[in-house]
């Protein structure tokens, strides 16, 4: 039954495209139409990802979901910088990362229950983001003080835009590679009985297309929303935002945590935020330059959130195993951190 309203809903994305462009509606019908559609479709991705997962093996199923996952949060970031939102830009991007280290793999925990993870891979995608925060201090101290967006601090982010990325390429092959010849050496290979390999990516491709055009609509009527319930402009970037553009890690993780593929869940959250923070953030510093440059001018509370998502689930997933009190108190710290979002107000 929830399976046959989920399939109906989908019908709601097309609809939200239409009323939006057609009938040109108020924000807050575009906002309560848009956050409506992107349920079905996370529910889509997350389908199809473990379809896909079927194929290619957690680790691989993983990567697959936080690339389709990952398109919204692309979209969104151009267009605010096409509108000169540069703290929008970058609090939107922490803020993702802080999401899916704490709140996605914390609600992926809690609903998966006790099981095991990949350590190894796990620890991997904690190391990438804790490089990230290194690389990103360069550029964010001098922008304590001053104007954060000037164009020096532009030119500073380039050289760390393209070291992440060169290190994200190398530590993507090997990931890769090892989880390809992990499924290889296994020896009870389980029968597919699901979708297609290529049906899923198909499916994967579709459902992320419309979830961007869909993140899009919802992001652009959130800033009215957001003044009529008095929140600063920061705190719906790093929150708002930033839960609206990983709807599809977010449902996705959640769906296959739920059926007991915690590993696979696991390897959603940590790889997607891994992914923003060492692909994602540079990619959008450099591609900004066709645009206006972004600096990578991240404030003190964003630093600290980031360094509050690597040390908890690093602490809680030492010993490999995943239960619904690790995943509790990585959704605990989540409220934490997103309070002090709050709380730090505008720059």
């Amino acid at each position: 039954m929830v399976r046959r309203v989920l399939y109906v809903s989908l019908g709601l994305a097309p609809i939200t495209i239409a009323v939006h462009y057609l009938l040109h509606p108020g924000s807050t019908a575009d906002f309560v139409l848009a956050a409506a559609a992107l349920i079905p479709l996370a529910w889509l991705i997350g389908e199809a990802t473990e379809h896909a997962a079927d194929h290619t093996g957690p680790g691989i199923g993983g990567f697959l979901n936080a690339t389709f996952g990952n398109a919204p949060e692309l979209i969104i970031a151009l267009f605010a910088i096409s509108d000169r939102l540069f703290d929008v830009v970058r609090g939107s991007l922490i803020g993702s990362v802080v999401g899916n280290l704490l709140l996605v793999l914390g609600f992926s925990l809690a609903f998966g229950g006790r099981g095991t993870l990949d350590r190894r891979s796990a620890y991997v995608s904690l190391a990438l983001v804790t490089l990230a925060l290194v690389v990103f201090l360069p550029t964010a101290v001098p922008a304590f003080h001053g104007d954060p967006n000037r164009h020096g601090v532009a030119v500073a982010s380039v050289f760390g835009s393209v070291v992440l990325l060169v290190v994200y390429v190398v530590v993507t092959r090997r990931a890769l590679r090892r989880h390809r010849g992990l499924q290889e050496a296994s020896e009870t290979m389980p029968e597919v009985a699901g979708w297609s390999l290529t049906t899923s990516l198909a499916v994967l491709g579709v459902a992320t297309a419309l979830t961007a055009v869909i993140a899009e609509i919802l992001v652009h009527s959130l800033e009215n929303f957001a003044t009529n319930a008095g929140l600063s402009d920061f705190f719906v970037a790093a929150v708002i935002v930033a839960i609206v553009g990983n709807a599809a890690e977010h449902g996705g993780a959640v769906v296959v945590a739920h059926r007991g593929r915690i590993r696979l869940a696991a390897e959603i959250a940590l790889s997607s935020g891994a992914q923003v923070a060492v692909f994602l953030i540079p990619a959008v510093a450099l591609l900004s330059w066709a645009i206006h440059p972004l600096a990578l001018a991240f404030r003190p509370v964003e630093l600290a959130g980031l360094a509050v998502a690597v040390a908890v689930p690093a602490a809680l997933l030492s010993d490999g195993r995943s239960s619904t009190r690790r995943g509790l108190l990585l959704v605990a710290a989540y409220v934490v951190v997103a309070a002090a979002f709050y709380v730090a107000g505008d720059r």
